[in-house]
């Protein structure tokens, strides 16, 4: 009965002895150091350089093998992006709405028809032509047209017809009848109240001047306007 329970004994303390070793070995880090006279020129150039030094991704494998260093890459302290594409995102999508407002604003506003602009006329009916001039005033502002040898029998003054102020220039043709066949207003230098070249193109084509059956068939000038702000 002793020796059997001995033996019982011994068999248990093999037991827990073995189990012991394999812990210990699945554990134990593997280490492989390869001798210095099998590794090439450039492979022991490397290892005597990589410490304290940057390690290119290609060489990982190499590093891994010599030193044990693990090649997998850590972002723990690796700053994130995500609040740069957020911040350029919200800043793209402020800038559409403010375009997109721009556009509601613009094709909120009302935009008189030309035809049917009303505006007060300087009319040189009964006027000799030595006591017609090229310039209109209408208060602090202007109307002045360039028609080499013609002058206006009626001329729309819109000066006072627009909010915003400004001038505007708008090139004109004129046939030999005196009405103006086109008008093409100029946008440099631009204005502020958009309506205000709407108000110049209507007074350009109203314009009336002078026959001359001795004048170019289409006659090239201009009419500069000098708008107030309201």
């Amino acid at each position: 009965m002793g020796t059997l329970l001995f033996h019982i004994m011994l068999v248990g303390y093999f037991l827990i002895a073995d189990m012991d070793l394999m812990d210990e070995m699945r554990e134990r880090e593997i280490m492989v150091e390869i001798p210095l006279e099998m590794m090439d020129a450039e492979e022991l150039d490397f290892r005597q350089n990589i410490q304290g030094q940057e390690i290119p991704e290609d060489r990982f494998s190499s590093v891994n093998m010599l030193s044990g260093v693990s090649n997998r890459p850590s972002n723990r302290n690796a700053p994130s992006r995500d609040r740069f594409f957020d911040d350029h995102y919200n800043r793209e999508v402020e800038d559409a709405k403010r375009l997109a407002e721009d556009v509601d604003r613009q094709l909120s506003r009302e935009i008189p028809d030309i035809g049917s602009i009303s505006m007060p006329e300087d009319v040189t009916e009964g006027k000799e032509k030595e006591q017609i001039s090229n310039i209109v005033y209408s208060g602090e502002s202007n109307v002045e047209y360039h028609l080499e040898n013609r002058y206006h029998l009626r001329l729309p003054i819109p000066v006072y017809l627009a909010r915003g102020g400004g001038v505007v220039t708008v090139d004109i043709t004129v046939n030999r009848d005196g009405r103006v066949v086109s008008v093409t207003p100029r946008s440099n230098p631009p204005v502020l109240d958009e309506q205000i070249y709407v108000y110049a193109r209507a007074a350009a084509q109203k314009s009336v001047f002078n026959p001359d059956p001795a004048a170019p068939a289409i006659q090239q000038g201009t009419i500069r306007y000098t708008f107030m702000p309201q």
